[in-house]
């Protein structure tokens, strides 16, 4: 049940300033002022004041983030809103839009950690189980929350647009479904799953279906925002992070407050890196925790643009034209959040790696044997994985979590594309294909004792 406005002093408060500003900038937005870069160009960063969260120390953080998880009073059972306070402080909480989004399994990958890289504490946090499949939903709430409350303010917003490889338009539509708001999404032509497509469309959305890549489709949107009354919901948009942010607190929540060595995140548009960074710093400056886990961003060869920029020594960023890669939601070669990310990873001494088409979708096949069903970004992550072990900068102790950030289901056709050894050279080495048999006991029989006769070999 919603709860009425409340008429008490909210004592905390967030707003907007340029990105990584020095300290005497005095440049600030309201979160209520529709503005996505600061003068010079530059990103923005919603800023908190710390001062006041300081007023109250870790334990009571760590206890009031514990007393709400899994409760129904609104809008507190949301992974999400259970961190208001840090999210965004001064929404009323009848104008948020929310489908208890977050609290996502972490998952103890034993058999998999086990069996492929003789690791013991290797755990990956579903963000896919999530209201519409993927981690997009964390940063959706935010934003259309935060357009709820403007449209009720008579700002002038029509409607919400994104440009997307697919999660985004499906977080986005459904959000805005939920509130009754228009959503326009921008999607490039015969570059996402189906599976993908279609979840804007039944939710709603107005769908521009464009003949370029994801960059093109970004490029657009950011033309048509700037001309229509249109709100902006890329990750460009630093509402989003906020939201993404917390499933970094949910993690240290789930460890009883004890950070990781490592965590494992996939990276596209690079915001999403940035934000699991920024959820972490916030809970060591606030006193929740003392220390914060190294970060690795995992990219797809064919989609490196930041590996490149990493393994150059952080010279000169070059984008790139992303080629095809089965991780198509990470399939961008000029990513928004550049800044972002790599002033994440200098801060916790962070890495950056990819993964080969082959090499991911091995990864995700192996991963599915072991009882998971993830992604194929999911798969570039634990490509990064076996590779910093086999470097041995990941120890076999090291507690390692690898985020995996949309729903298996979203890419099933490159799953049965794989099984069925369908992808051009690609030798698919953890292919699983079913076995054709006639109706006849005889053949049946001889199949099964074929079959558990090497069962019991591998055994």
């Amino acid at each position: 049940a919603r709860l009425h406005r409340s008429t008490a002093v909210n004592p905390f408060s967030a707003r907007y300033v340029p990105f990584n500003a020095p300290p005497n900038s005095a440049e600030h937005y309201s979160l209520d002022e529709i503005v996505y870069r600061s003068r010079s160009g530059g990103l923005l960063d919603v800023e908190h004041d710390m001062d006041a969260l300081k007023h109250f120390d870790g334990a009571y953080w760590r206890d009031l983030f514990d007393s709400r998880v899994g409760k129904s009073t609104w809008p507190y059972g949301s992974g999400v809103w259970s961190k208001k306070e840090w999210v965004l402080p001064e929404i009323d909480d009848d104008d948020i839009v929310s489908a208890f989004e977050g609290n996502s399994n972490l998952f103890w990958a034993e058999r998999f950690g086990k069996q492929f890289l003789e690791m013991n504490d290797l755990w990956v946090k579903h963000c896919g189980i999530s209201h519409t499949g993927s981690f997009k939903d964390l940063g959706m709430t935010v934003l259309v929350s935060q357009v709820n409350r403007l449209r009720k303010m008579n700002r002038p917003v029509v409607g919400v647009g994104c440009a997307s490889t697919g999660d985004t338009s499906a977080a986005l539509s459904a959000y805005c479904a939920a509130a009754g708001i228009p959503s326009i999404v921008f999607l490039p032509a015969n570059k996402i799953s189906m599976a993908q497509l279609v979840q804007p469309i039944a939710n709603g959305a107005f769908v521009l279906s464009i003949d370029t890549d994801f960059d093109g489709c970004m490029k657009l949107i950011r033309e048509v925002t700037s001309e229509l009354p249109i709100y902006l919901a890329n990750s460009l948009n630093s509402l989003r992070l906020e939201g993404q942010k917390t499933a970094a607190i949910e993690i240290l929540q789930q460890f009883d407050w004890q950070p990781p060595e490592w965590v494992i995140v996939p990276g596209g548009n690079l915001g999403n890196i940035y934000a699991f960074y920024k959820g972490f710093k916030m809970c060591q400056e606030l006193g929740l925790v003392d220390r914060i886990p190294r970060l690795v961003c995992a990219q797809a060869a064919n989609a490196n643009p930041l590996y490149l920029h990493y393994k150059s020594g952080w010279k000169d960023f070059k984008p790139m034209t992303a080629s095809t890669t089965f991780a198509s939601a990470i399939q961008i070669g000029d990513p928004v959040s550049i800044d972002r990310a790599v002033y994440a990873l200098k801060q916790c001494d962070g890495i950056v790696e990819e993964a080969t088409e082959e090499e991911l979708m091995d990864a995700m096949a192996q991963a599915d044997s072991t009882g998971m069903f993830i992604c194929p970004h999911t798969g570039v992550a634990l490509t990064a994985l076996f590779k910093l072990r086999k470097q041995g900068v990941i120890a076999p102790t090291d507690r390692t979590v690898v985020v995996s950030t949309a729903h298996g289901l979203k890419f099933t056709q490159s799953k049965v594309d794989y099984h069925s050894k369908a992808i051009p050279d690609m030798a698919c080495r953890f292919s699983n294909p079913p076995v054709e048999v006639k109706a006849d006991f005889g053949a049946v029989m001889d199949v099964l004792k074929s079959y558990l006769g090497s069962q019991k070999l591998r055994s």
